[in-house]
């Protein structure tokens, strides 16, 4: 059996278990309330907040789709011609050439290069979210926001380009199968890492002060049956006034996380059902779901592109010879580019899937519909959402159930119990 064989039929049976994982770990029962429902929820709405809203999306969608196609058709000039490959001659040729040179250097000028043709879109967002209010940040401090992203992109980039390409020289055979496995635990290694490394380089976290909040928060996480080691406020109020809550971390690094803009702006009573619902991402393992993913998912991402490297016409128009060797990373560059534009619909469908399980944990867990509905439309009126997008858009790029569709759904749980 030739090894594109092989790697095809590897290829397969994980694409199977990830179709496995989903089946089995998504609630794919889970249908939004009716549409009258939502129009009514809609109805409800202060009508200067939907429209306030309305107008900041309608506002971001220049820079948001502009820098969406900016990076797509640098991908392609850089990754279907032979530009890509020059670039990373050209870098590593101060070191002689040598692959490890235009490994890490040649890949990480490449994405810088990309970083900087998309920057002016990046920033046009800042400015909106600045004029609309939801920013508390200044330019100095969005900029050292933004050079602290690109360091921890370029470290991780960096492990994992030098990773795969260390492999394919050391198993120039076999590196479809080790990088597959290397990837895969990548994925799962970043899981435990992020909340204890890369969290902290964006935010300050402390303990929440003693008081009767946090002992409720304590004793709903107990009552879930979710072991958690902390409830951590995080100082969001440096960089902006959307409010948050989150459950992060696995094991032992669990922890319940609130933005203290939350603490500002919500109730307790709010806050307790925010904490309710992301506490049903900890019961229902959706971290660990969402590992299996990603590893399941980088590891046949690593067989499609050695199945891929098999295509003569497509490695001659990138101006290589190998797919596995660093003169290739463009034409990677835009192999993931294409990928993650056509994976990011399923993404979110399976996300807001999950998201709607957990708007249903927590009326289950708090038995408080009104405070519920009150805490999503706060929600939506403090971080200037839009309560009812357009149904293309929410579902190319939405992660969450719309806002109406959650006070829908409460009020439909109510009248139910």
């Amino acid at each position: 059996m030739s090894h594109r064989v092989l790697a095809a039929s590897v290829l397969g049976l994980l694409l199977v278990a990830l179709a496995t994982v989903l089946v089995l770990r998504v609630p794919w029962s889970s249908a939004p309330a009716p549409r009258a429902d939502q129009v009514a929820a809609l109805q409800s709405l202060p009508a200067d907040a939907v429209a306030k809203g309305r107008a900041f999306h309608s506002a971001l969608r220049p820079g948001t789709y502009g820098a969406l196609v900016v990076a797509l058709l640098f991908a392609v000039v850089l990754g279907l011609t032979p530009l890509g490959a020059r670039l990373v001659e050209l870098v590593g040729r101060p070191f002689g050439g040598h692959w490890l040179a235009q490994a890490l250097l040649g890949g990480l000028a490449i994405v810088l290069i990309g970083e900087l043709v998309t920057l002016p879109f990046a920033a046009w967002r800042q400015s909106v979210v600045r004029e609309y209010g939801l920013s508390t940040q200044t330019w100095g401090g969005w900029l050292v926001d933004l050079l602290k992203g690109y360091a921890v992109g370029a470290v991780i980039g960096g492990v994992a380009l030098v990773g795969f390409f260390t492999v394919t020289k050391l198993f120039p055979r076999w590196w479809w199968a080790v990088g597959a496995v290397g990837a895969a635990v990548l994925m799962m290694v970043l899981t435990f890492v992020f909340p204890v490394l890369v969290e902290p380089v964006f935010n300050k976290f402390t303990p929440m002060e003693a008081g009767q909040l946090r002992t409720d928060l304590l004793a709903l996480a107990e009552r879930d049956g979710v072991p958690v080691k902390d409830v951590l406020v995080a100082d969001a109020s440096r960089r902006t006034r959307a409010v948050n809550a989150y459950v992060s971390g696995y094991g032992a690094t669990r922890r319940i996380v609130v933005y203290d803009t939350l603490l500002a702006e919500v109730s307790e009573a709010e806050v307790r059902s925010v904490v309710a619902h992301e506490l049903s991402h900890a019961k229902s393992n959706d971290v660990l779901t969402g590992t299996l993913v990603s590893a399941l998912g980088a590891a046949s991402a690593v067989l499609m592109i050695y199945l891929l490297g098999a295509w003569t016409p497509l490695l001659r128009r990138a101006g290589v010879d190998d797919i596995g060797e660093p003169r290739a990373i463009a034409l990677l560059l835009v192999i993931g580019t294409i990928g993650g534009l056509l994976a990011g619909p399923a993404q979110g469908f399976v996300s807001r899937k999950v998201e709607s399980r957990a708007d249903t944990h927590a009326l289950e867990l708090t038995g408080d519909p009104a405070t519920y509905e009150s805490m999503m439309t706060r929600l939506a009126t403090v971080n200037l959402s839009d309560p009812d997008p357009n149904p293309v858009e929410q579902a190319l790029t939405g992660s969450h159930p719309t806002a109406v569709e959650r006070i829908a759904m409460a009020r439909a749980w109510a009248r139910a119990h």
